[in-house]
């Protein structure tokens, strides 16, 4: 290691998104100089692009509403979702610290939420789950607040057309337009953010584009820098192997950065390495229909890895199923899979789960049957009353989609069977049974609609939220593959935020958080916001230990 710096903080922080910004927050606040690297032309990572849902149960937010929960079912409810795979210390890390991580943003007064009630925890059913959920979601924010910094902030599919701006809870209500007093309702409130955006001339963000833009404006109330077009090239250690900063270009020319106390790698998984996803995923999930932010190529991983990190849960990814647009976005299917009167089925025109269960079970389950692609099939009430991959209720499905081999469209289940090639009569007898399941609001094969989380969803107006008659013709099929919000896999992290060697020793001035690091959900979903607020939590951890070892406090 050379003796010559560019510049020095006491904390360098890689990448931008949720977890890299709360911990640069967190430093700050603790006495550290920081500075935040970004690889991108814009700040925000994949949460930028997210629904920036936050899963942090006992934040302020919630106990403000009274929903307060004893540590000890949080704590339980994490334990039965991970089975074993995710060490104790490190799941009592999240649940101790998540409060306090919720409670220093708060502090800024652009960092405002609200508890996105009703939609509920991935596994409701669990100990310790909450069919209310745990999930709370930034307020939306008028961007223009961010002045020079507007521009350079990711956009995301959030904003409607004319300015059109909704929350997760918004979409829920407007997703039943056709089919409730409360979706009707939605739609007014819609039709006066378009009125009022234009009279106001807002710059209204929901989601994680607004969770990002409070957390910017946090940061430049701090006065944290944010160097953008910054790529981190490699990790700088000293004759001990300890990190000591790092290397990168800033405008085309190699800097070295110092982190006299730690440097914290928050930048995001391997979504679109295709080396790496030909490697680690499973057959099936190879594909690129990632979702994350475009720069996310495996860096720290691989940086880590360099300077001898262990790696864990590599084969694994936030698995979402999809629909790819014509033009070749990957169009995510949270809602739509619980609409009624819909099935998904495999190649052999068979159902293989519970098509409105969590995304990462449906894919798991889709992967582990070698089902991808498969098909969603719908009939002609579904399509008038409820919106499928950004087509609203009653829209004609683009031509592209056909001409592409995206979508199908007949007059018969059988001449269906045919265009996507499964057995006629094997689809004939799945729609069959899965129309006598719904006359009885009982799915007798996979439970679908027996979970809170299933109806979320679903049409109030039913015997079963999930399910409904698919007998009315034409009938449609899109093709599902296995897409990914990230991957889940990465350097492994104690409860410290270190990054740990495979000896399990600690890597010293070395901090990861986010889908650069192994889960701490293992292998499961805890709910809507379960890779954010870990990144937030971690993060916060991170910076807390690396002030902790400039005092000389911290944990060997």
């Amino acid at each position: 290691m050379s003796a010559h710096w560019d510049e020095e903080f006491d904390l360098v922080v890689v990448g931008s998104g949720g977890g890299g910004m709360t911990a640069a927050l967190a430093a700050h606040d603790s006495g550290l100089s920081v500075i935040v690297v970004e690889k991108g032309s814009m700040y925000g990572g994949s949460t930028g692009i997210s629904g920036g849902g936050i899963w942090i149960p006992n934040n302020p937010t919630l106990r403000a509403k009274g929903h307060d929960d004893s540590r000890e079912s949080v704590r339980r409810y994490l334990e039965l979702i991970t089975e074993g795979r995710v060490p104790s210390a490190r799941l009592e890390a999240y649940v101790d610290n998540g409060p306090a991580a919720m409670e220093l943003l708060g502090r800024s007064k652009w960092m405002r939420f609200f508890w996105v009630k009703g939609y509920a925890d991935y596994h409701p059913e669990l100990e310790g789950g909450r069919p209310l959920g745990r999930t709370i979601e930034a307020l939306p924010f008028d961007t223009r607040n961010l002045r020079e910094d507007e521009r350079f902030q990711r956009p995301n599919s959030m904003k409607g057309p004319l300015g059109l701006w909704i929350t997760a809870k918004d979409y829920h209500d407007l997703a039943m337009v056709k089919r409730t007093w409360r979706g009707r309702w939605a739609s007014v409130v819609a039709a006066w953010r378009v009125s009022s955006n234009v009279i106001r001339r807002r710059h209204m963000a929901t989601g994680g584009r607004a969770l990002v833009a409070r957390l910017r404006m946090a940061m430049k109330d701090a006065g944290i820098p944010l160097w953008l077009k910054t790529p981190m090239t490699g990790l700088v250690t000293d004759a001990s192997g300890a990190v000591a900063g790092i290397t990168a270009e800033r405008d085309g020319t190699p800097v070295r950065i110092r982190g006299r106390y730690g440097v914290l790698l928050a930048t995001g998984g391997f979504d679109h390495n295709q080396q790496m996803r030909e490697k680690y995923l499973p057959e099936g999930g190879r594909a690129d229909f990632g979702m994350g932010a475009r720069e996310n190529t495996g860096d720290g991983i691989l940086a880590g890895e360099r300077v001898g990190a262990a790696l864990d849960l590599m084969d694994d990814a936030w698995w979402m199923p999809a629909v790819q647009h014509p033009a070749g976005a990957t169009i995510p299917l949270v809602s739509e899979r619980s609409i009624p009167p819909s099935v998904i089925v495999s190649a052999e025109g068979r159902r293989f789960t519970n098509e409105s269960a969590p995304y990462v079970n449906f894919v798991h389950d889709q992967l582990e049957g070698g089902h991808v692609p498969a098909w969603f099939v719908m009939d002609a009430k579904a399509r008038s009353r409820y919106p499928f991959a950004q087509i609203l209720p009653g829209a004609p499905i683009p031509k592209a989609f056909y001409d592409k081999g995206l979508a199908f469209r007949a007059d018969t289940i059988a001449e269906l069977a045919a265009k996507i090639s499964v057995p006629a009569g094997a689809l004939t007898e799945t729609i069959e049974r899965f129309n006598g399941f719904a006359r009885t609001g009982k799915d007798g094969d996979f439970g679908r609609g027996d979970s809170a989380y299933d109806r979320y969803y679903g049409d109030p107006t039913l015997k079963n939220p999930t399910m409904d008659l698919i007998d009315r013709a034409p009938f449609y099929a899109f093709r599902i593959e296995a897409g990914d919000l990230g991957t889940k896999g990465g350097l492994v992290c104690d409860e410290h935020s270190r990054v740990l060697r495979a000896d399990g020793s600690a890597i010293e001035g070395l901090y990861a958080t986010g889908n650069v690091s192994a889960s701490v959900m293992g292998n499961e979903y805890a709910g809507a916001g379960a890779t954010i607020g870990p990144s937030i939590v971690f993060g916060y951890i991170a910076a807390r230990h690396a002030a902790a070892v400039r005092s000389g406090a911290g944990v060997a």
